[in-house]
């Protein structure tokens, strides 16, 4: 049986080159980016609310004011805007079909403070096997109230679940005991990449439980003074520039990740077949 990688993305600035709500979903309620962030901001320091569900009340009120309905169509055709880093179109297929050369199981999901119906609206969304992201609750079509929202804290729960392979949002399961010999994912093939702040409880879970955290950053970025930074406090396993060619930094990391996944597993069988022998 082959073995299993899981490589667990952010998605803002980690897939695409901004905050998913960029390309076109703030536009359209005739706002600039900036504008929209520091409202959500400020009403969130107004009244104390968690940063997510307030980007999440926000995006409902100004769509009211605007006149336009906040459905699940809706916010699937701002997913069809999202732009990629280079290479990314490509990505997906390339490193899977590297995995089944070395009798690897690439497994690809999204953690993701952003909006999961806008994810799933974009075309790289099919590679993903769950996409864990806020999305609301919808009556007579339209969103009434957030039935999820994930903050950069309670990120690591969905870091467990893929580690356990129990994926329902709502399987207490989760908190269950499980030897390490039965989880589907080790911890050791979790791959995490992420860009910024809100990424590093879930890159320092990963990289503390064994696995691998990659710190994506855009060139003469902010972010790249950053993450070089914890790399060199060992809070964070490589930085890369965010560019998903082939033969490029990122690319030539992962497909040694997969190789080393490989080699250890040969390794291990190899072991246990001879502690069998007499």
């Amino acid at each position: 049986m082959k073995t299993k990688i899981a490589i667990v993305y952010d998605f803002d600035k980690t897939l695409s080159t901004d905050d998913m709500q960029a390309f076109g979903f703030i536009q359209a309620l005739g706002l600039d980016p900036k504008d929209f962030w520091h409202e959500c901001d400020s009403f969130g320091e107004k009244y104390k609310i968690d940063n997510v569900l307030a980007y999440m009340y926000i995006m409902h009120k100004k769509m009211k004011e605007k006149g336009i309905p906040l459905t699940k169509e809706y916010l699937y055709k701002c997913g069809k805007n999202v732009k990629y880093f280079k290479g990314l179109d490509t990505w997906f297929d390339r490193i899977n079909e590297f995995g089944r050369k070395n009798d690897v199981e690439v497994e690809h999901y999204v953690i993701s403070s952003g909006t999961r119906e806008i994810i799933e609206g974009t075309t790289i969304a099919k590679y993903f096997k769950e996409i864990f992201a806020c999305y609301f609750i919808y009556e007579n079509g339209e969103a009434v109230w957030p039935a999820l929202a994930i903050n950069y804290t309670n990120k690591t729960q969905f870091i467990y679940r893929i580690n356990k392979g129990i994926l329902d949002i709502r399987d207490t399961r989760v908190n269950d005991e499980m030897p390490h010999s039965e989880r589907p994912i080790p911890f050791s093939n979790i791959i995490y990449v992420g860009d910024s702040q809100t990424d590093i409880p879930s890159m320092r879970l990963v990289y503390n439980k064994g696995g691998t955290s990659i710190g994506l950053y855009q060139k003469n970025s902010k972010n790249e003074g950053f993450l070089r930074s914890i790399l060199q406090k060992e809070r964070i396993s490589y930085v890369a520039e965010a560019d998903y060619s082939e033969n490029g930094e990122f690319d030539t990391i992962v497909k040694g990740l997969i190789k080393k996944t490989m080699y250890e597993k040969r390794l291990h069988d190899i072991r246990k077949k001879q502690k069998t022998e007499k």
